[in-house]
């Protein structure tokens, strides 16, 4: 480190940034930013992906951001290295779901991005586990000047205890995730595939797996093929590409899920702090408390 590098963090592609001062205006991926705010960043301006609307964010993924203070700057391949520079941000913290390619940027725009200003990725892919991405994203916040409350990580233990009580002894309540696609038809998700469903797997929870076929991360079956696996508690997709919940209202298979289930909004690409997984967990708690009653 030379002598005027002041700051200096190592991505999860192995790429080292550096500055000469302590990065002060964070431009950041929507869930890296709605992460970095629960450890005490906030970011400048935050930016979504072709999945997002580019006028508004996703408030599913948006966590507690304050929107109405953190600028928006659009969505997915239509942005540019002019719209992205345009609050002179110090960093832009980006993610990853492997291979070291930025997610939400087209690949040529990150490439002349990082002509202009540090880029930090961080690989929230399945391969690594929520604590892992948590505790890359704390290592983060820790180098910008700030960290997570203890109060969250006294939050997120105590909200794993009482998802283990509940669950003790097994044959517990079913729980199913799932993306509404339409209608016709529902993506059920794959345990496995993603790190806050291993999560709740770990902890004992009766998760439900889909039957093998095609789709890596999703099975897509009919609703009826959903309500057949009698699920007790929905964790049900809630971002904005996915069909808004009430738009199902004059679906029959939704309306009887609803009548025999709970129903918990789920985010796929959760906000990676102690904090809200916590929130999440209880959420799931308490789901599973009322089915059991």
């Amino acid at each position: 480190m030379s002598e005027r590098t002041v700051w200096q963090f190592s991505d999860d592609r192995g790429q080292l940034s550096t500055a000469g001062r302590r990065p002060e205006r964070v431009l950041a991926y929507v869930q890296a930013g709605a992460t970095l705010w629960d450890h005490g960043i906030r970011p400048s301006a935050i930016f979504g992906s072709d999945h997002d609307d580019r006028a508004v964010p996703d408030a599913a993924k948006t966590g507690s951001l304050p929107l109405a203070e953190v600028g928006y700057l659009g969505a997915g391949s239509t942005l540019d290295v002019e719209t992205l520079l345009s609050g002179e941000p110090d960093v832009v913290v980006a993610v990853s779901y492997g291979g070291g390619r930025v997610y939400g940027i087209a690949a040529e725009t990150a490439k002349h991005l990082e002509e202009h200003v540090p880029v930090v990725v961080i690989d929230v892919g399945q391969a690594r586990t929520l604590a892992e991405i948590g505790d890359r994203f704390a290592l983060l916040a820790r180098s910008l000047g700030a960290e997570e409350p203890e109060t969250a990580t006294q939050d997120l233990d105590a909200a794993r205890h009482r998802l283990r009580r509940l669950v003790a002894g097994g044959d517990g309540p079913r729980v199913v995730a799932l993306s509404p696609a339409g209608q016709e038809q529902t993506h059920l998700a794959r345990p496995r595939m993603w790190p806050e469903l291993r999560v709740l797997a770990e902890l004992g929870v009766g998760i439900v797996e889909p039957a093998e076929g095609p789709g890596l991360n999703w099975s897509t079956v009919g609703w009826a093929e959903a309500v057949a696996l009698r699920p007790a508690v929905v964790l049900a997709d809630v971002r904005a590409n996915a069909t808004p919940l009430g738009e199902l209202r004059t679906n029959a298979d939704w309306s009887a899920i609803e009548e025999a289930a709970r129903v918990v909004p789920w985010n796929p690409e959760p906000v990676c702090s102690s904090r809200a997984h916590a929130r999440f967990l209880t959420l799931v708690a308490e789901a599973l408390e009322a089915a059991g009653r």
